[in-house]
């Protein structure tokens, strides 16, 4: 490349670095970084007369990572701490593996320039990924969600605002046996400015008793009988002046189980043994035959001829 190269480079990181996608300029980590890239780096693999240009077009890209339009399915301005943490993670590898290659002057200003124009896009998918499964994921209730604002870098929380009613679910336990009811549901943990769980009794008047106040979110009874059937209310508070959530449980008790006791193999009923007699458990016995060995064959061939022989001989004696 001639000696315009270099200075042509850099007016193109200048004009193309249009708004990026993200804010991870408020991570401190990505701060010290490009502090880092201007005081130890650069001055060893740019020429003086750029490194300050160059670094100010880097830092306004950086910087311009809030400046995604809004759009209600992609971004709104704001991100939770594990997609800012991921998207900063993301583009310091980057910029560790140009400062690794100790690429300098063109071919740093190119790597640097290739580098911010990944990061847009990477940051884009998370901040997509956010919008769509992680902003105000409650389907019900009043969530406090804590996100970053990436105009100011200034961490606030955000009331999503949905119906408080939860639904209603129907509880069956046999009577005896423990009822459990759980009002947790799967976003309460990530929410924040959330007090104590409320289980109310219901009675038919509408009137109701509390059952007990606290930070456990699950209702055990133990031992119920067909007096604790009936609609239990539960109520979880927040900092605000409405419930978060407020989730109704139709108990039933239903009759007790039937256990049927199958006596042991070796329990025997009086039928079974006479009174007065002993039973007494003999060890069961297998004797398998054993085939006789070919002396022992040929020895009792052997005597069965003599036996013979001395018939035959005495039957001649007598007829002479």
């Amino acid at each position: 490349m001639g000696p315009w190269g270099l200075p042509l480079l850099v007016a193109t990181l200048a004009g193309c670095l249009f708004p990026a996608r993200g804010c991870v300029i408020c991570d401190p980590k990505v701060r010290e970084a490009l502090n880092s890239l201007e005081a130890d780096y650069l001055p060893g693999h740019l020429e003086a007369n750029h490194q300050k240009k160059v670094m100010e077009k880097i830092k306004q890209a950086v910087e311009d990572f809030k400046d995604l339009p809004i759009d209600e399915d992609s971004y709104m301005g704001v991100v939770d701490e594990a997609t800012l943490e991921k998207a900063s993670w993301s583009l310091l590898k980057d910029m560790k593996r140009i400062t690794d290659s100790d690429a300098k002057g063109e071919l740093f200003v190119k790597e640097m320039l290739w580098m911010l124009h990944l990061a847009k896009n990477t940051f884009a998918s998370y901040a997509a990924q956010f919008q769509k499964e992680a902003f105000c994921p409650n389907k019900c209730g009043l969530m406090l969600q804590p996100l970053i604002w990436c105009s100011t870098c200034q961490k606030q929380v955000h009331a999503c605002r949905k119906s408080k009613n939860c639904g209603e679910r129907e509880v069956k336990v046999h009577q005896m046996e423990d009822m459990i009811l759980d009002c947790e549901l799967n976003w309460h943990k990530i929410s924040q400015g959330l007090t104590d769980y409320s289980f109310y009794r219901v009675w038919k008047n509408n009137s109701e008793t509390l059952v007990s106040r606290g930070k456990e979110p699950i209702l055990t009874k133990t031992m119920v009988r067909p007096k604790d059937a009936g609609t239990y209310r539960c109520e979880l508070g927040s900092i605000q002046s409405s419930p978060a959530t407020i989730i109704y449980f139709h108990v039933t008790v239903l009759p007790k189980r039937i256990q049927e006791e199958i006596p042991s193999p070796n329990t025997e009923t009086q039928d079974e043994t006479a009174l007065g007699e002993v039973a007494v458990d003999l060890p069961h016995i297998t004797v398998e035959p054993q085939t006789p060995k070919p002396e022992q064959l040929l020895r009792r061939r052997l005597f069965r001829v003599l036996i013979w022989g001395l018939v035959v001989l005495t039957v001649c004696v007598l007829i002479a």
